[in-house]
């Protein structure tokens, strides 16, 4: 058998066509009832002249899919930096009871609402389970001899309050305190605001001559004045006297306030005591 493609580049293969040519043999040899072994040598002769034949350059490369192409030439995502660790809290280390004592007392006497046993262990930097028996010794002290605070446990929380042996006492304070007499420096500056209402704080500071704060807070704290607005000049607050006032001192407006001039005192006797007035 000559070979007509001598000297010419092998056309590619299509194994498709193969498979067809070899199955029309087949039909061709089943139809003639040619079933010599022989010829079916001659095709697989054939069909491995033919591949021979062809480059190894030239053999068909299985495609590879766009997903994998796209991973290859994509460069590989950075990896995310790992969080810092948190710091690691200090380690809780047992106190000197003495210095826990110390310590919780201080602690509950600053709070306002009752604070739990974690808040406290956290502040004191101690174990949970010191602080939990340093509050109940704490509390068991207190009831021992008759202090006149309790500690009790309020919720998830302690806090300290007054022993319920001693409301009589604290009871006539609260009431008394209110009822007890003022001092020269809060009747002098009573005095100032009642006849020239409505002032600022500064103006009777300068009438006075001295700091008017403390007694301002304390004729403020009795109900005796009161801040009516603000002065449109200095924006400083003005302050006037409360009807509480009024009724302390038996009077039913500020017109029956007394006259000011006759409490004042004779000029020539204030120019001789104050010469440089």
């Amino acid at each position: 058998m000559t070979d007509d493609r001598a000297g010419q580049v092998p056309a590619p293969i299509s194994w498709e066509a193969l498979a067809a040519e070899l199955a029309a043999t087949r039909e061709q040899a089943a139809e003639r009832g040619d079933a010599d072994p022989a010829a079916w040598d001659a095709v697989a002769a054939e069909l491995a002249a033919r591949v021979a034949e062809r480059p190894v350059d030239e053999q068909p490369v299985p495609a590879v899919p766009v997903e994998d192409v796209a991973a290859v030439l994509e460069p590989a995502p950075e990896p995310e930096p790992a969080p810092e660790p948190a710091p690691e809290p200090e380690p809780a280390v047992l106190l000197d009871p003495v210095e826990l004592r110390g310590g919780l007392e201080a602690l509950l006497f600053v709070v306002d609402d009752p604070v739990d046993e974690e808040t406290l262990a956290a502040a004191l930097r101690c174990p949970r389970e010191q602080v939990r028996q340093g509050l109940a010794d704490l509390a068991a002290g207190y009831d021992e001899r008759s202090a006149g605070i309790a500690l009790r446990r309020v919720g998830e929380g302690w806090r300290l309050y007054t022993r319920e042996d001693h409301a009589g006492v604290v009871e006539r304070y609260l009431g008394e305190g209110q009822r007890s007499r003022l001092t020269q420096a809060a009747l002098e500056t009573l005095a100032v605001i009642a006849y020239r209402q409505p002032v600022t704080r500064a103006r009777v500071s300068a009438i006075r001559g001295v700091g008017v704060d403390g007694v301002m807070r304390t004729l403020i704290g009795r109900g005796l004045v009161r801040e009516v607005g603000s002065d449109p000049d200095s924006g400083g607050g003005l302050y006037a006297t409360t009807p509480l006032f009024l009724e302390r001192l038996g009077l039913a407006s500020l017109a029956e306030l007394p006259e000011l001039a006759p409490l004042l005192p004779e000029t020539a006797t204030f120019l001789e005591e104050h010469p440089d007035a």
